[in-house]
């Protein structure tokens, strides 16, 4: 073989390592700084890439979110108890230029500032507070470390609170606490309940007795309306019977022996009572005179000659 062919060979084997060397490839997810020389030449987009070979150096940079978990570690709330937090933060890269070359190592210095800031958060709430206030918390966290790290080309998409462990004691005691509480809860909704039962109780007792009032007046009503009925009706009759007696007598032009023997009867009544004194009415000539009339009819009858009328017999003067 030849000086040339050798020649040709390692001209085309330069060939191959320059390509190999000048052509990059730079993944979806990514961003590629060119350095020339070790200075920062330009950014290149996903893709293929060429730079020149012995003086570029392309550096790729992820631009997915970086999850960094912050540590467990003991913080002191505002009413000096001690608690265990754990939290994780979510960055984005932004910018990979700054992401490069203004931090040497972005997850330690993320970790380490997410810690004191978290310190100084928790640190100034109650115990009851940083239990129940986990959402401010992580809001406060996020925009804290948010503006700290924008020099380094990062966004902090969220901050979480994994959890915060009281010791035990105070847990302990919470338990207690929350268990006191519960009771509470318990005995008042048994105490409002009851109330609200007696009370509707008594509404329908209360109901049950205007009711049954209203159903006696009724009753009363209806009874006083039968009884006044009742009275009017007899009235009525009695008033019609005494009309009726009344043109009877006027028109059978009755004589003075009816009137008298009439009286008689009505005295007859009278002596049955249990009266020990009867008043008898002051105009009793005119009756007495046909008592006697009377009397003279009947002694006739003793004689034998039977009863005579007395329209066939005048009585004489003085006779009554």
């Amino acid at each position: 073989m030849g000086l040339a062919a050798v020649g040709i060979i390692a001209f085309f084997a330069l060939v191959v390592v320059y390509v190999a060397l000048a052509v990059k490839i730079v993944k979806q997810h990514e961003q590629g700084l060119v350095e020339r020389f070790g200075r920062y030449k330009d950014t290149r987009d996903p893709g293929l890439q060429f730079i020149v070979p012995f003086s570029d150096r392309l550096r790729r940079v992820d631009m997915r979110e970086i999850v960094v978990d912050v540590p467990p570690q003991e913080v002191i709330t505002k009413d000096n108890v001690v608690v265990t937090v754990d939290a994780v933060v979510y960055y984005q890269a932004t910018d990979p230029q700054k992401l490069v070359y203004n931090v040497q190592n972005f997850v330690l210095a993320a970790t380490k500032l997410a810690q004191t800031n978290l310190r100084n958060v928790v640190g100034d709430l109650d115990l009851d507070d940083a239990l129940t206030s986990r959402e401010r918390i992580n809001a406060q966290l996020r925009e804290i470390l948010d503006e700290a790290t924008d020099v380094w080309g990062t966004k902090v998409v969220r901050v979480e609170i994994q959890r915060i462990d009281p010791p035990a004691d105070v847990t302990q005691a919470m338990h207690r606490q929350m268990k006191a509480e519960r009771d509470r809860r318990a005995i008042v909704t048994e105490a409002e309940g009851d109330k609200r039962s007696k009370i509707l109780q008594a509404e329908g007792v209360k109901q049950a007795r205007i009711l049954e009032a209203e159903g006696q007046a009724e009753a009363i009503k209806q009874v006083a309306e039968a009884e006044k009925f009742q009275k009017l009706t007899v009235a009525e009759g009695e008033g019609q019977a005494i009309e009726r007696v009344f043109g009877a007598i006027h028109t059978g032009d009755p004589t003075d022996d009816l009137i008298a023997i009439r009286y008689l009867d009505a005295l007859q009544g009278i002596a049955n009572g249990n009266a020990t004194k009867i008043f008898l009415p002051v105009e009793m000539s005119g009756i007495l005179g046909s008592v006697g009339a009377i009397g003279e009819l009947f002694r006739g009858d003793e004689d034998g000659n039977g009863v005579r009328r007395s329209a066939d017999r005048q009585p004489t003067p003085g006779q009554m």
